[in-house]
């Protein structure tokens, strides 16, 4: 598993942790029942407090892609085939909001943006 802290980032470290995990997860690169490293460990590979570490799995537990069992460690959930979708859903948004503000700033159409994406879609 790769994290990578960006000091120089406004986004705070917990939620860098939190976001890469997850994402990892999503794309599969995480595995169904793997075993995260330990909340201390993965602090002190980061060289962070293991409160900021615990806060980031705090948060993947509370939205259902990760699990703990007691003495024995954090896993990668289940994936939640509904949960995810949403997920991906959110991202398709984001990309459609940065695709809308672009059009507007070259005056696109809205013919000529749904002529874009049917090319697209067409060379898939």
């Amino acid at each position: 598993m790769n994290i990578l802290i960006d000091n120089k980032s406004g986004t705070p470290i917990y939620d860098q942790i939190y976001s890469q995990i997850k994402s990892q997860i999503i794309s599969g690169e995480l595995k169904q029942d793997e075993l995260l490293p330990s909340i201390r460990g993965l602090a002190k590979d980061l060289r962070i407090s293991f409160i900021t570490t615990k806060h980031a799995y705090e948060e993947l537990e509370r939205e259902g892609f990760i699990y703990t069992l007691p003495s024995k460690g954090c896993y990668v959930a289940p994936k939640n085939v509904e949960l995810l979708r949403e997920e991906n859903l959110k991202r398709i948004e984001a990309h459609i909001d940065e695709i809308v503000r672009l059009a507007a700033s070259c005056n696109l159409s809205k013919q000529e943006i749904l002529e874009m994406v049917n090319f697209s879609l067409e060379e898939q």
